[in-house]
This record gives C-alpha cells, structure tokens and sequence, in this order.
C-alpha cells in the first residue's frame, strides 16, 4: 500500500474558505507598509518564523547554517527541528552555538518533544537545548498522532501534562507549545496558556501529516493501513486559529501548517496569528544555499505586503482590523 499525497493532509489548512475584500483606492503607500513586529523581545522585519524542521543529522549543520543566515538577512525568527538526538547522544549534529553567531539578532527557538518530559527529560536537558544553540526560548512540540502511527512511538502519555507544566513553571525561559500538524483546540490551548506558556503554535491541519509520514516509513502492510485512516485527522490551520484567538484574546498565538504563500500568511494574521510559521519547501531551498532560502522568503513578504496594499493596512495592527469574508 502506498499512502497519497507524500504525508500531506487529504484535508486543506481552510485559508481558502476566506476572501479578503478588495480595496480599489488604497490610501497607502506600498514601500512604507511597516510589517514589524516585536517577538521575543526583538524586532523583526516581518512576522514570520521558519518553523522547527530537521534534514537528518548528515545534513542538519549545512541545513542550520544556512537557515540561520537567512533568518538573520530578512529579519525573521527560527526554530530549530528536534533536539532529543542531540541531547541523547551528545552529539550537537550541526545544532550547535555557532547558529546564534550566524543570527546574532534573530529569535531562535530550541525544541524538545513533550512526550520525552516524562521519560528522563527536564529542566536540565531543556536549559542544554537552549544553551547549545544561544536559544532565546524553548519549543516543545505535542505529536500524539506521530506517536500513535510510528511502530516504535511513545504511547505512554500519562503525566505528559503535568511535567510540562513543571518544566514551564521551573524553566528560567519562555516556552511554546506548538502542534506538529494535527491543531491545538480552544479549550487545549487554555490549558496550555494557563499553564504558563509564553504562547501557543495551532500548526494545524492542511501540511504536512506525521502520521501518513509515519506510515509510508512503516514496513507493516497493518501500520501503513492504520496510518491512512488518519489522512483526514485533525483541526484545519483557520479554524484553529480563529477560535484559539477568540478564546484568547491577548495570548502569543503562531499560526503554522499549511501556509503556502504570503497571502495565506496575512490571512493567518488576520485570523488571530502574531507570528506565521513556514516550513514548506525550506528544507529544499536550504540544500541548494542561503540565498534560496532567502528568495523564498523574500517572495512570501512581497506578497504580504502586496495583500496590505490591496485592503488599505498600513501596518500589521491595521491588517488584523480589514474584512475577511467566508467563501459562500
């Protein structure tokens, strides 16, 4: 059996369930839209994140290097894939201080995996993520249905939630809970806001989908099948973020999964996102060299910005204020 779509979700992110109202006389002037935002106590040049990926550990330095450096010239923040391989086996695999001497002024976020938090994880190995790559705040991902789909996942998520809750209340750092691409609900990301997290990343449905992923690496003709009953799973990146903001109105909320373009993006922002997580092609981008992932970025600002022009937003304040109509 051979699972569709290449581990994408059968189900899109719903950007394309709104429509911005178009404003034909536009009283802006397009080079001085200001998308700024401040995150992590920086300012960036727009409000978007690279969001948290891994090559494998044979091309991760390369990979990081060069999405560092692009991070740094555009102006934007990075979060960096998985650590636990680092952390368990010592080995930096290319995540290593010389990320921040790259972006000495971009965000970076370190990454750990919730499920870990209960199986010899803690304060310590998350204080080393962040100090192994000059972090300026820590990413731990929930991936229940990586976890349920891969032969080898962890399973066991009793007391997940409580040792999270430890590790933010005991960390000296800002942390992000983020989804790997199934949404985080309303009433989750309360839980998770309640808690004490510094924000909440949706990285809803409509990218890419960890448990067909899990399932085309499955050798079981029985794991692939119980894989691809999952390709509809989970809370599509709009809805997410929409209700997620309307439950909280003054959270950090990163809209990610499914994102494909800059107009998507400022849908993401219009919908509740302070900052936009892409993760979509980097990795290709990021093999060739730093200034393809530059290009790709510098294309999703022009159109950004483009979207700005077009609904009279001078600035992102302005842009989360305009019409967004559902699709009839």
């Amino acid at each position: 059996m051979v699972l569709a779509g290449g581990g994408r979700h059968a189900v899109s992110a719903g950007f394309d369930d709104w429509r911005f109202v178009h404003e034909a006389l536009p009283d802006v002037d397009h080079a001085r839209i200001d998308l700024g935002v401040d995150f992590l106590g920086r300012r960036l040049k727009a409000p978007l994140l690279i969001s948290a990926m891994t090559g494998g550990p044979a091309r991760a330095e390369a990979i990081n290097a060069r999405l560092a450096e692009a991070a740094q010239h555009l102006g934007i923040a990075l979060a960096v894939g998985s650590q636990r391989a680092a952390l368990e086996g010592g080995a930096a695999g290319g995540l290593d201080f010389a990320l921040r001497l790259k972006a000495p002024d971009t965000p970076i976020l370190a990454n750990i995996g919730a499920a870990q938090l209960t199986r010899g994880f803690g304060r310590d190995e998350a204080r080393r993520a962040l100090d192994m790559i000059g972090a300026d705040a820590l990413v731990v991902h929930l991936n229940p249905l990586q976890e349920a789909c891969q032969p080898e996942g962890d399973r066991d998520w009793w007391g997940v939630g409580a040792a999270l809750q430890a590790l933010i209340r005991d960390l000296d750092a800002p942390v992000i809970v983020k989804e790997t691409g199934a949404g985080i609900s309303a009433v989750a990301a309360q839980r998770l806001i309640a808690m004490g997290a510094a924000g909440v990343d949706v990285a809803g449905a409509g990218g890419a989908n960890w448990g067909l992923i899990e399932g085309e690496r499955a050798t079981d003709p029985a794991d692939k099948a119980h894989a691809l009953a999952f390709a509809g799973w989970g809370i599509p990146t709009a809805r997410a973020l929409a209700e997620a903001r309307n439950a909280l109105p003054d959270a950090l909320l990163i809209g990610s999964g499914g994102v494909r373009d800059g107009v998507d993006a400022a849908k993401a922002i219009r919908l509740g996102a302070d900052m936009v997580g892409m993760a979509s092609g980097v990795i290709q981008a990021a093999t060739v060299s730093t200034e393809a992932v530059i290009d790709q970025f510098q294309l999703v600002i022009r159109q950004l910005r483009s979207v700005c022009f077009c609904v009279n937003a001078s600035n992102l304040a302005a842009l989360k204020r305009v019409p967004l109509l559902p699709v009839a």
